[in-house]
């Protein structure tokens, strides 16, 4: 076990199935006392019988100390009430992982405006309403001098930095994430609070059927996109060893973890007057000349280096 998260308070989003059910049962490995949030949603938005309960039998069958909750993440006073759970029942709350969410997968030319609206609603409002209230609480108590210790750990996507054409709605809330993510590290540093990201690459029902994800486990039985190979990462980022660790994006699955930079000046070009349309040409057209569209720029193809190789070459 990881020194300093036992007795702590975990609120856990979208953790009925998959990778949050993963995180809630490694946190509370843990020592961490865990308030497991699912909706019961499907994977288009369609009603379901929430598995939150599920979880915490299973928490609680391992000694485990944990709660249900069935908010909706993006309404302001679901939100409100699931990061209070836990202060409510244990006095405190000190870990905040956002991994709910649903995917209406559609191209840009083919999408409709709810399509696009509530696969938004629920990944980028469903993280700003349960940071809001998270850190107002963590402020209001660092004020009256009450102990604060904070730990955010959003989830974004390799899709939120330029790999998927087929989720412009996705795509755009992850990216939003990361910035949320960032703010939320900015305005909470005074406090010791830290917010980072992770963008996983797990099997889970989101992933299900894409060919990304088609590769199963090796010869051993082990699968290299299993939802807890993730979860190390996660705890590790709850606890007090990773007090100086914030603002960051990790990319994690199998046996790798990477850290992610911020996008990188490229090109900086000078004019000896102001612009006009053919100066601009003149200087930014042999730049682009020797370039290839998408792999040198923003979007780079982060996943090819990995999803370009057979299943014998793709273990990590």
């Amino acid at each position: 076990m990881l020194d300093g998260l036992e007795g702590k308070v975990a609120l856990v989003t979208g953790a009925g199935r998959g990778l949050g059910r993963a995180e809630a049962l490694e946190l509370a490995g843990q020592g961490m006392r865990v308030v497991v949030n699912d909706y019961g949603r499907g994977l288009h938005g369609e009603v379901e019988d929430s598995p939150a309960q599920q979880v915490v039998e299973e928490i609680r069958a391992k000694g485990g100390e944990a709660l249900a909750d069935h908010g909706d993440v993006a309404d302001w006073d679901d939100a409100r009430a699931m990061v209070h759970r836990g202060i409510d029942e244990w006095g405190r709350l000190d870990v905040v992982v956002n991994n709910a969410g649903f995917m209406r997968d559609r191209m840009l030319f083919s999408m409709s405006e709810d399509e696009f609206d509530s696969v938004v609603r629920v990944h980028l409002k469903g993280h700003f309403c349960t940071l809001r209230h998270a850190t107002e609480h963590w402020r209001e108590t660092a004020k009256a001098g009450g102990e604060v210790y904070g730990r955010v750990i959003n989830t974004a996507s390799e899709s939120g930095i330029g790999q998927s054409a087929g989720q412009p709605n996705y795509g755009a809330a992850k990216a939003g994430i990361l910035q949320l993510t960032t703010t939320a590290a900015l305005a909470m540093a005074k406090y010791g609070i830290t917010a980072n990201a992770i963008a996983p690459r797990a099997r889970t029902r989101m992933t299900d059927g894409t060919n990304a994800f088609a590769a199963g486990p090796d010869e051993t039985g082990w699968d290299p996109l299993g939802p807890e190979n993730v979860t190390p990462l996660v705890a590790w980022l709850a606890s007090p060893a990773a007090a100086n660790v914030t603002g960051q994006l990790f990319v994690a699955w199998g046996k790798t973890v990477r850290v992610m930079e911020q996008p990188r000046i490229a090109g900086q070009f000078m004019a000896d007057a102001p612009w006009t349309p053919e100066a601009v040409g003149e200087q930014l057209a042999p730049f682009f000349a020797d370039r290839t569209p998408f792999q040198d720029g923003y979007a780079v193809d982060l996943l090819s280096d990995y999803w370009r190789y057979g299943p014998e070459e793709r273990k990590p």
